[in-house]
């Protein structure tokens, strides 16, 4: 006879609560409650915020209790439970419907917010996240190589753009593939020594390779300006056309009143149809033999190569690939930004690409795009909590990888595979039969 096991009580609930509200306190107590800074004469002054932490302490109290009830309502862990089929199918319409609104509310980003310089700004920003992040989901997510010096080939992108753009003329159409491929024959430099290595240790060597970039790009001052960076890089124009006002700009070709906020919009379709193209090929990838053999390299290694795919190849492909959409973004922001210099490049943008990966759900392409939004939007929404503003971005990070511990949207299912089971002839297996 199975038992039925009991809620736990009042008393219980309360006695986790109170746990949880000491390990905030004593948390808290230096991160909260006293501040330090240095004062103007060197010495070191504090004050405190008791008020706050006391504050924080109580909602961390209620909170245990809320999702202790919660965990009552919802029932206990282990137990089977059904969603009633018109729920399966609002949510799996919804599931489909999200995209295709994403897609359409971006595209009308510049109309509703036209006259709103900070909103469109926001968006470019966002949009290039989104790119780097469905770059980078190529190598982490689809080949599940951890690889935290991505920073680099934005870097290279960058740079690339400026130098070429700069010391030969060349527009932004002839340079943006420049860059692609420079970036790609880096990637591909990057994965010849790491042919041997995984997790951790390939973790390492990447963000190795990271810092060393931007540690050339500082000393060789002679070819990137060193600390200095690099100014003056040109400006997009729409295919020869520059966006600027006077007979020769494009609002005086077709007639119109030239205004700033043209470029803006410009930008943001420009690097809307660049996170387009990636998201297109890297889905046309997953379809192809390659794409299956990154999915089978993320699953298996050993047995990756036991069905005799080439793991060189792979490897190369994927850091090839991923690289190239990170030159991409890298040659967009060198242009809108028009100014780059190393401090744009650290191991603090790496971490956050990868961050909007994981937190997105490796593999997943709505989902490192959700990611994106919810974190870059995310830092401006709690801009104005100043001190506490990483603070609850952290909290927030950690309770979605508690309950989302495969991102928002989790996806590992294979691309392709058999949805029926196939019987084998007896010719063909040695026991001699099926």
């Amino acid at each position: 006879m199975t038992q039925i096991p009991r809620a736990p009580g009042i008393a219980f609930i309360l006695k986790k609560a109170l746990i949880s509200a000491l390990v905030a306190l004593v948390l808290f107590s230096l991160m909260i409650g006293i501040r330090t800074e240095a004062g103007p004469t060197g010495q070191l002054i504090y004050w405190t915020r008791f008020g706050d932490l006391a504050a924080m302490v109580a909602a961390v109290f209620g909170g245990s209790i809320i999702v202790e009830l919660l965990r009552q309502w919802w029932g206990p862990v282990g137990t089977i439970r059904i969603i009633p089929p018109r729920l399966q199918s609002t949510l799996a319409v919804a599931r489909r419907g999200i995209a295709p609104v994403l897609l359409i509310f971006t595209f009308l980003v510049p109309v509703i917010f036209y006259d709103q310089r900070y909103i469109l700004d926001l968006g470019i920003l966002v949009l290039t996240y989104v790119m780097l992040g469905w770059g980078l989901n190529v190598v982490v997510g689809l080949a599940g190589l951890l690889d935290l010096g991505y920073v680099a080939f934005y870097a290279v992108g960058a740079y690339s753009y400026a130098l070429l753009a700069t010391n030969f003329g060349l527009s932004f159409w002839v340079c943006l593939p420049l860059a692609g491929i420079l970036a790609a024959f880096w990637g591909m430099m990057l994965g010849f020594p790491v042919l041997r290595l995984r997790g951790d240790y390939l973790a390492i060597v990447t963000l190795a390779f990271g810092e060393i970039i931007r540690l050339v790009i500082i000393n060789w001052q002679s070819l990137t300006g060193g600390p200095n960076g690099v100014s003056g890089i040109p400006r997009p124009t729409f295919f020869g056309i520059p966006l600027v006002p006077g007979p020769d700009g494009l609002a005086a070709k077709l007639g119109i009143e030239f205004s700033p906020t043209h470029r803006i919009v410009f930008l943001f379709y420009l690097i809307l149809g660049l996170a387009l193209l990636t998201n297109w090929v890297t889905i046309r990838l997953r379809r192809l033999p390659i794409g299956r053999a990154w999915e089978a390299l993320r699953e298996d290694e050993v047995a990756c190569r036991a069905l005799g795919i080439n793991i060189t190849t792979t490897k190369l492909t994927a850091f090839a690939t991923g690289a190239m959409f990170g030159g991409f973004a890298g040659a967009f922001f060198a242009t809108r930004q028009g100014f780059i210099s190393p401090e744009s490049f650290t191991f603090q943008e790496s971490a956050l690409v990868l961050a909007i990966v994981v937190l997105g759900g490796m593999g997943s392409q709505l989902g490192v795009a959700l990611a994106a939004l919810t974190m870059i939007g995310g830092f401006e929404l709690f801009r104005g909590l100043e001190q506490y503003r990483m603070l609850v971005f952290g909290v927030a990070m950690v309770l979605l990888m508690i309950w989302r511990p495969r991102g928002l949207i989790g996806h590992r299912a294979p691309t392709v595979f058999l949805r029926h089971s196939q019987a084998i002839s007896s010719d063909l297996v040695k026991e001699g039969h099926g």
